[in-house]
């Protein structure tokens, strides 16, 4: 199939065009488009709902060596098409081929590992406390759960939920970004040759305000996986609450990296480098927050600088790119406003901080980063999405964790250092779901859980075996033998 025709809607195992269509421009080159695609009607994300109800008792109920190979296949195909498809996911998101690439191998590997999951669904036998009784508790699937994914990781994010789901007997009826409608519909395109019953899977592209309101609304949904801003997430919580739907976010963060005073500079800077700049710093993992020792600092800020100095911004496509655009016009004007407010609260400028006009004409910015700012500033405190990071100096430990801590957020945060105390003090203390020591913050592996604390997210974890917790329900069941 062409991913340049319209009709990339796929629902009840067809394809379809929908109300009218949207270009998908390359924020690389803004004067490409790589083609138009279909936005749904409220009546076509209905006409999936319905679809995915028909089918999901028919795929709850599959064999399971055949729901194996199905996810099986979808994995082994991302994964040979990983150059192809990492080209396109990097065309239409900015990210350098690398990390495109990279994304979607990882995509495939959920989808592998998932099929594995498959074959390992166990239940659990106990002794009742009444003679004679036998207890069975075992999982089914909840039914049809809403997917509603970010641009950010278009293909990465979306596999982490629609593999699980589908793993654990669900049907599925996903709402990709619309600012990465060609990466959704390849992945879509995979699905739908891998053998799954024609309303399994279904594909609605469109608006939030249209598509995602209606399926958060929609009393015919058992559960809604949601990644984005915390913003948005309040209203699909509440918007799922009246109708008793379970409910998983994945929501902000402001990450914090933390370089003691007996770290290695040059594993500090790279770990930096890779936490803060890497995806041009649009990942909920980021580290913009850096909370330096006074006894470092100096020398950190200073090898820090001039690593960046280095870094190459320029088309994602292009050889020896590190950071490729930001992802379109509205994020670049974001970036470059908290850029100005950085500098109205008195924070001092080390490098970066403007749009850079590259060949091509794009969504280019600068790495940044400011020093000598506080902790409890707007922009060490909101999740800003844009190559930028802030460094704080403190002069101890304890107070560079209590800096750490101070934030409505808890994804992630790391620290770099030789201390084996210092370590096990900060993965005690640090109020986050995942800690990384001499890591950059970002960068997880598939098999284990993901997730957060405070406004960071809510419901049960991601990935590994934990996701069976959100698309599975327990039963318990009694009986006697007579």
């Amino acid at each position: 199939m062409s991913l340049n025709r319209e009709n990339a809607l796929y629902i009840g195992g067809e394809w379809c065009q929908g109300n009218h269509t949207v270009a998908n421009i390359n924020p690389s080159n803004i004067s490409e488009s790589l083609g138009d695609f279909a936005q749904a009607s409220q009546a076509q994300v209905h006409q999936a709902i319905a679809s995915a109800h028909e089918a999901q008792p028919v795929w709850a109920k599959t064999p399971l060596e055949q729901k194996q190979k199905v996810l099986q296949t979808i994995g082994d195909e991302l994964i040979a098409r990983c150059d192809e498809l990492g080209r396109l996911l990097s065309s239409e998101e900015g990210k350098p081929f690398a990390e495109g690439r990279g994304e979607v191998y990882r995509a495939g590997q959920f989808f592998q590992y998932y099929a594995a999951e498959v074959l390992r669904q166990m239940g659990d036998m106990a002794d009742s406390v009444r003679p004679g009784v036998q207890v069975e508790v075992t999982r089914e699937a909840v039914g049809v759960v809403a997917i509603i994914s970010p641009w950010n990781f278009p293909t990465a994010t979306a596999s982490w939920k629609i593999a699980p789901a589908l793993a654990f007997g669900n049907s599925v009826i996903w709402k990709p970004a619309n600012l990465t409608p060609a990466s959704a519909v390849a992945l879509a395109d995979i699905i739908h040759r891998s053998g799954l019953p024609a309303g399994a899977f279904n594909l609605v592209l469109g608006s939030g305000s249209e598509v995602g309101d209606t399926l958060i609304h929609s009393s015919e949904i058992d559960a809604v996986s949601f990644t984005g801003s915390v913003d948005v997430g309040r209203k699909v919580a509440a918007a799922t609450a009246p109708n008793f739907v379970r409910c998983q976010l994945e929501m902000g963060s402001k990450n914090a990296l933390v370089i003691a005073d007996d770290a290695d500079i040059n594993i500090a800077v790279e770990a930096t480098i890779a936490g803060s700049f890497s995806g041009t710093g649009q990942k909920c993992t980021a580290s913009s927050r850096l909370i330096v020792l006074d006894s470092v600092h100096d020398a950190y800020v200073e090898a820090l600088s001039a690593r960046m100095q280095q870094l190459k911004v320029g088309h994602a496509l292009e050889d020896g790119v590190f950071m490729g655009p930001v992802v379109d016009e509205r994020q670049l004007s974001s970036n470059l406003k908290w850029v100005e407010r950085a500098h109205e609260l008195g924070a001092e400028l080390v490098t970066g901080g403007e749009r850079l006009t590259l060949e091509n004409d794009g969504y280019y910015m600068a790495p940044t980063l400011f020093i000598n700012t506080q902790n409890d500033w707007d922009i060490n405190q909101e999740e800003l999405f844009a190559p930028m990071a802030c460094v704080q100096r403190v002069g101890s430990l304890d107070e560079a964790i209590a800096k750490v801590n101070e934030t409505r957020f808890g994804l992630t945060a790391g620290i770099v250092t030789s201390s084996l105390r210092s370590s096990a003090l900060f993965k005690q203390q640090a109020q986050t779901g995942c800690v990384m020591v001499n890591l950059p913050t970002a960068g997880t592996d598939y098999h284990v859980p993901f997730g957060g604390r405070k406004e960071s997210s809510f419901g049960p974890r991601e990935q590994g075996q934990y996701a069976r917790d959100f698309y599975t329900i327990v039963k318990t069941a009694y009986q006697r033998a007579y």
